[in-house]
C-alpha cells in the first residue's frame, strides 16, 4: 500500500520515435504534445532534423524526439546524413518507441529494430489499427515483431484518432529515470520560431507538389523579424535547376500563393499572432550534394 506522505517521485528524460518512413512518427510526436510542431506528409524522409516535443506533467518531464524515418533504399548525401540522425537520436534516448504500420511488419523495421540500442527500453508502437479492423493480422504483425527482438511493451495505437495514446505516453514515462524537469514547464519545443516556419512552409510545399519537384528541395529563412503582435518572415523555397521554378510557381503564381496561404494559416496558428508571409524561389544546385554542404542548412 502507498503512503500517501511519501514523496512523488518526478521522473524526466528523453523517448525517441523511431521507424520507417511514413509510419506516423510525425502524427504521434504531435498527439502527444497536443500541437503541431513536426510536419507530416505521404511523402517519404519529409521529417529531416531532430525535433523535441516537451510533455510535462505533475510527475514527470518526456521529451519527445521526432527523427527521420530510417531509409533503406536509396543513397546519397541527404540519405546517409538523416540516417545517422535517426540511429543517434535512438543512442541518445532514455526510451525508444519503435513506431510500425498495422499493414504489416516489412524488412526495413526489422533492421531498424536490431538496430536499436539493447541496453534501455525498447516499446514497439503499432500505428494505424484504425485502419486495419482484422484482429488476426494485428496478431500475425506482433508475431513476427517479438521474433525478431525483445520489446518491453507492444502497444496497438492510432496517432492520428488518439486511441491508446495517453497508454503509450503513461508507459513512456514510467521508463523514465527519476530526476528534475530539463525544461520550463511552459516549452512546447527547443527549436525556435524560425526553424518552425521553415518547416511548415516546407510542409506545404511537398504537400501541394507531390514528387513534381524533386526529394531535394528545402526552405531557407531569409528574414525572421518578431513583433509583438506579429512576426514577419521572407523564405525561399531552393531547387536544383531552373526548369523546375515554374512547377513552384503554378500559372500567374497560384501555386506559391496557395503554399504561402496555407503555409501562413498554420503559423497563426503556432505562433497566436498575424503573420506576414513572402516567399519566393531560388535556384540552388548541389545544396544537397555532400555532407559538408548540407551542414550549412542545418543538418547534422
Amino acid at each position: 500500500m502507498t503512503d500517501p506522505d511519501s514523496p512523488i517521485v518526478h521522473r524526466s528524460g528523453h523517448v525517441a520515435i523511431v521507424g520507417r518512413p511514413n509510419v506516423g512518427k510525425s502524427t504521434l510526436l504531435n498527439r502527444m504534445v497536443g500541437q503541431k510542431l513536426s510536419i507530416t506528409s505521404d511523402r517519404p524522409q519529409t521529417t529531416r532534423h531532430r525535433i523535441a516535443g516537451i510533455v510535462t506533467r505533475p510527475d514527470a518531464q518526456l521529451v519527445f524526439i521526432d527523427s527521420p524515418g530510417y531509409q533503406t533504399r536509396s543513397g546519397g548525401a541527404l540519405n546517409r546524413v538523416l540516417n545517422r540522425t535517426a540511429v543517434q537520436v535512438a543512442e541518445d534516448a532514455d526510451v525508444v518507441v519503435l513506431v510500425c504500420d498495422v499493414r504489416g511488419w516489412t524488412p526495413a523495421d526489422e533492421r531498424i529494430a536490431k538496430l536499436l540500442p539493447a541496453d534501455r527500453p525498447v516499446l514497439l508502437a503499432i500505428n494505424k489499427v484504425d485502419a486495419v479492423p482484422d484482429k488476426a493480422r494485428l496478431i500475425e504483425l506482433v508475431n513476427k515483431a517479438t521474433a525478431c527482438r525483445a520489446f518491453d511493451e507492444v502497444v496497438p495505437i492510432s496517432a492520428k484518432t488518439g486511441r491508446q495514446v495517453p497508454l503509450l505516453l503513461d508507459l513512456c514515462a514510467a521508463r523514465l529515470p527519476e530526476g528534475p524537469p530539463m525544461y520550463d514547464p511552459d516549452s512546447l519545443t527547443d527549436r525556435s520560431e524560425r526553424f518552425l516556419a521553415a518547416e511548415l512552409i516546407r510542409e506545404k510545399l511537398f504537400r501541394r507538389l507531390g514528387d513534381e519537384v524533386p526529394y531535394d528541395s528545402t526552405v531557407e529563412i531569409e528574414l525572421f523579424e518578431e513583433l509583438p503582435k506579429l512576426r514577419r518572415i521572407h523564405a525561399a523555397i531552393l531547387i536544383e535547376r531552373e526548369g523546375q521554378k515554374p512547377i513552384v510557381l503554378g500559372a500567374g503564381g497560384e501555386r506559391i500563393k496557395r503554399i504561402a496561404t496555407e503555409a501562413r494559416q498554420d503559423l497563426e496558428k503556432l505562433f497566436g499572432c498575424k503573420v506576414y508571409l513572402e516567399l519566393f524561389v531560388k535556384v540552388k544546385s548541389g545544396w544537397a550534394a555532400t555532407e559538408q554542404s548540407l551542414r550549412a542548412y542545418g543538418y547534422e
